[in-house]
């Protein structure tokens, strides 16, 4: 415990441990933030779930699980010292790699004696009269404190599958977002995957190459652009570390928090010969360099849709059988509005003989049965049954905190038609709540780690601010968050990426609201609006003392 921390007891003597700050989840969020509160002088204590840092780097252990930003982007710009001594090794950062890094990230810096591991918050309500937070976990202990912090990711709560006679099977089930970390061994097993995000597309060549048979289990065909992985140079890395400012700089400036080259010309104004050049070329850098490609992509369907067809015909070069590569080609959706996915080896994975692919739009799960699954059309022997079904994005792993403001209000009624947010940083009703990368913030959209560092850099210079000017509590003003929401529906609808139904609205999950949870305005614009704000005396929030 930190200094400054004392107790005291309810009436029904459940002691009460009196805090300046909660932070719940120490992923890449939760981690800087407490480093942040520490410069402040705040007594802080972090509650996280899992038995050790990492948010979804600790729980993400699936065969394949990689970062899709390059690591020297997806890192910590705060420490100049850190970002000399730690060495990437390749391009995209592995998930044992980036599970390292923040190990030692916290071990550098000491942070473990202020985290309360194997400890999950299941409720936190604000008091009226005290102007705090309790919050409560399933220990049975209760804290109060003046801030309460979420620093627990857009995608950490896993979308949980909802089939008939799942629990007669006979075989091993599995979630990729829940892992065992002893790991699993598939050899000379028959596994079926159902899920083609990003997750299976990651984890299916894995665990063909372990399996007797793989069956993937297919709704959805999504657009997979090559990583083109790679060992990282010892002149690269030089480089980089040289140039480290300079490209953090960039990062932070750019649409989507990573500087990647963006070509400002439209798809529309060049020759049909040109178009096919551009996109070669970005095709064979790969990555998310694929919808820098021309500045119209994700703005204009015919710009995109020439960009849709090259990368179905490459996906019909790439795997031999026809039919196969049809079925793999998505035609629902424009390109880039689902999260794009980046893969090795995903497409050829196809050509194999020990995988096969069915299509669950035209033949749906009807049951899991003991010996598997069964189809529409035909029923399927497997021994492992691997679920890629992502997760309730945004929204879902703050609803599981059970958190109550002014009145007793829930946040989760008061988002029933959808997330209301200030800047995606606050919600109106709830005083001193900060939500980190909440939805109506680029979030997703972005290189995570430029995302998170700024917003919680921007707590941080709110909380100095209150502590400077004797005020106890900030609250976004109602007009302010109804502007806000406004503007972020507006610049989505400027976009194709409501064409889609993906995640990004809630359309994986039954039940769940349709609207587009983050900010699509750019990350390098988000960031000029945030200081703007605070540079007013923090405009469209109410403080008080």
């Amino acid at each position: 415990m930190s200094t400054g921390q004392h107790s005291s007891s309810t009436p029904g003597g459940v002691p009460i441990s009196q805090l300046d700050v909660v932070v719940v989840g120490a992923g890449f969020s939760g981690l800087y933030m407490l480093y942040r509160l520490r410069e402040l002088g705040l007594s802080t204590r972090v509650f996280e779930a899992g038995e050790g840092v990492g948010g979804t780097w600790y729980w993400n252990r699936y065969p394949g699980a990689r970062c899709d930003s390059p690591s020297v982007h997806y890192s910590y710009s705060f420490s100049p010292e850190l970002e000399q001594e730690w060495e990437w090794t390749e391009k995209y950062p592995t998930q044992p790699e980036i599970l390292r890094y923040l190990n030692h990230v916290a071990d550098r810096f000491d942070l473990c004696r202020n985290i309360q591991f194997n400890t999950r918050v299941v409720a936190a309500s604000y008091d009226d009269v005290m102007k705090r937070w309790t919050i409560q976990t399933d220990r049975g202990e209760r804290m109060s404190a003046r801030y309460l912090i979420t620093a627990v990711g857009c995608l950490s709560t896993p979308n949980a599958p909802r089939f008939n006679g799942l629990d007669s099977f006979k075989g091993e089930v599995y979630h990729t977002g829940r892992w065992p970390h002893e790991g699993v061994d598939l050899t000379g097993k028959r596994i079926g995957v159902i899920g083609t995000g990003s997750t299976g597309i990651q984890a299916i060549p894995r665990i063909a190459r372990q399996a007797a048979h793989v069956t993937v289990f297919q709704r959805t065909p999504n657009y997979s652009i090559p990583a083109r992985n790679r060992p990282l140079e010892p002149e690269e890395k030089a480089s980089i570390k040289e140039n480290y400012r300079r490209l953090r700089q960039m990062d932070r400036e750019s649409p989507a928090g990573l500087s990647i080259s963006y070509n400002p010309q439209s798809a529309l104004a060049v020759s049909p010969e040109e178009r096919q050049r551009r996109f070669e070329e970005v095709w064979q850098i790969g990555g998310t360099q694929m919808l820098g490609a021309f500045s119209d992509i994700v703005v204009n369907l015919e710009a995109n849709t020439y960009m849709a067809d090259f990368v179905r015909a490459k996906i019909g070069e790439m795997v031999h059988n026809p039919e196969v590569a049809k079925k793999l080609m998505p035609h629902d959706h424009p390109i880039g509005t689902k999260r794009i996915c980046i893969d090795t080896e995903y497409y050829e994975t196809y050509n194999r003989e020990n995988v096969s692919l069915v299509d669950v739009r035209t033949s749906p799960i009807q049951e899991i049965t003991p010996k598997g699954l069964r189809t529409q059309d035909a029923e399927y022997e497997l021994d492992v049954i691997v679920f890629a079904t992502g997760f309730d994005a945004m929204t879902g792993s703050l609803f599981n905190l059970n958190i109550r403001g002014k009145n007793g209000e829930a946040l989760k009624e008061k988002w029933a038609t959808g997330p209301r947010t200030y800047l995606g940083l606050m919600s109106a009703g709830f005083p001193n709540l900060f939500m980190i990368t909440g939805p109506g913030s680029p979030s997703v959209l972005s290189n995570m780690t430029t995302s998170i560092e700024q917003h919680v850099e921007w707590i941080t210079d709110c909380i100095r601010y209150m502590q400077e000017h004797h005020f106890s509590q900030l609250e976004p003003k109602m007009e302010a968050e109804d502007a806000w929401v406004a503007h972020v529906n507006e610049v989505a609808n400027q976009t194709l990426y409501p064409l889609a139904n993906s995640w990004y609205l809630g359309a994986n999950i039954p039940g769940k609201v349709r609207i587009f949870m983050p900010y699509v305005g750019g990350v390098g614009n988000y960031r000029i609006k945030c200081q703007e704000i605070a540079d007013e005396g923090y405009k469209g929030f109410t403080l008080s003392a």
